[in-house]
């Protein structure tokens, strides 16, 4: 009797993990913030090495790192060994803004920040002026993995929805914060920062898209949900449904892709804001990994949301998100 060929799958766990301001003891990392003590320091860096643990994911991404000694001690304290601990522009503590950190199993071929918009994505914000540039440089990595399987990782850290009050130069307000109209405009003005950045990811993710050699995955704190106008402003899945070129350059959610629908939540969420849950901490891959494609080279098998520590409290130890680990599978020989 004639047997079907065996299908030899090869794994590759990626997670996403906001650290809430994982920073080295004593730093002001805001201007109104105090620094951790050194007992605070150390129990943040115990909990986030136990959560790496728990992930125990082949490539983590992480959103909110402000020194990247700090993350090196929590990988240290995981107990697992990751070649590539890296943080570009946090080497010597970040300023202005968290940065984004990369720990891998992987080997990382290339690595790359991308700070600029391209010219015409340059947007002007009302009483901020043109954004030529993202908040939180994007990082994008080219990586290959034991059996030679190959990737490309853009991470991103989108601005948040935080309003945008404007400030003087030594960072006093120049507006009532309590006024509910000016509230209205420096949201406008954050959802504008937003959109800018995301238009501006979406020409990164085209120009991979038409010219990759490599599956794409694009992951990180979108500070949206899957719907919203600004992650589709990246993804351009819905387009998909009008238009079967659009798939060529089309992100599909790693939510929706799944080939393990049991474990499937009705409303998966990775973080809460007064008491609304929302999945801020987002994988979209290209279409190499939806089965359905020709170009098929692998499937999303499971995704999995890691939130249980959002209702035990806030102590400064555990961050303020949930940890996003997903499944991929490559197609091997």
């Amino acid at each position: 009797m004639n047997r079907l060929p065996t299908t030899v799958w090869h794994p590759m766990w990626v997670a996403v993990a906001n650290l809430q301001n994982l920073a080295l003891p004593g730093r002001r990392y805001y201007p109104n913030q105090d620094g951790y003590s050194e007992a605070a320091y150390r129990r943040k860096v115990a909990w986030v090495g136990q959560q790496f643990h728990r992930l125990s994911a082949d490539v983590l991404l992480c959103p909110e790192v402000w020194d990247e000694q700090a993350l090196r001690e929590a990988v240290a304290a995981s107990k697992l060994r990751y070649p590539t601990v890296v943080v570009p522009g946090a080497e010597a503590g970040a300023q202005g803004t968290p940065r984004l950190g990369l720990v891998s199993r992987w080997q990382v071929e290339r690595l790359q920040t991308l700070s600029d918009f391209d010219p015409a994505d340059q947007v002007p914000v009302p009483e901020l002026g043109l954004q030529t540039r993202f908040e939180r440089p994007v990082l994008m990595a080219e990586l290959r993995g034991p059996q030679d399987q190959e990737l490309t990782l853009l991470g991103v850290h989108l601005k948040s929805k935080r309003p945008k009050f404007l400030l003087d130069a030594e960072g006093n307000p120049l507006e009532d914060r309590d006024d509910p109209s000016v509230q209205a405009r420096a949201t406008l003005r954050s959802l504008l920062m937003r959109a800018a950045e995301a238009a501006a990811l979406r020409r990164f993710v085209v120009t991979l898209a038409r010219g990759r050699q490599r599956p794409l995955v694009v992951a990180g704190d979108f500070n949206d949900g899957p719907l919203s106008v600004t992650s589709q402003l990246v993804a351009a899945t819905q387009a998909v449904a009008y238009d079967r070129e659009a798939r060529d350059t089309a992100l599909f959610h790693a939510v929706d892709l799944q080939t393990e629908p049991g474990l499937r939540h009705d409303r998966p969420y990775s973080h809460v804001h007064q008491g609304w849950p929302e999945l801020l901490d987002q994988v979209w891959v290209s279409e190499e990994f939806d089965p359905r494609s020709r170009f098929a080279v692998g499937e999303v098998r499971r995704v999995e949301v890691f939130n249980d520590h959002l209702l035990e409290g806030r102590d400064g130890s555990r961050s303020d998100h949930g940890f996003l680990r997903v499944l991929l599978q490559f197609r091997g020989a």
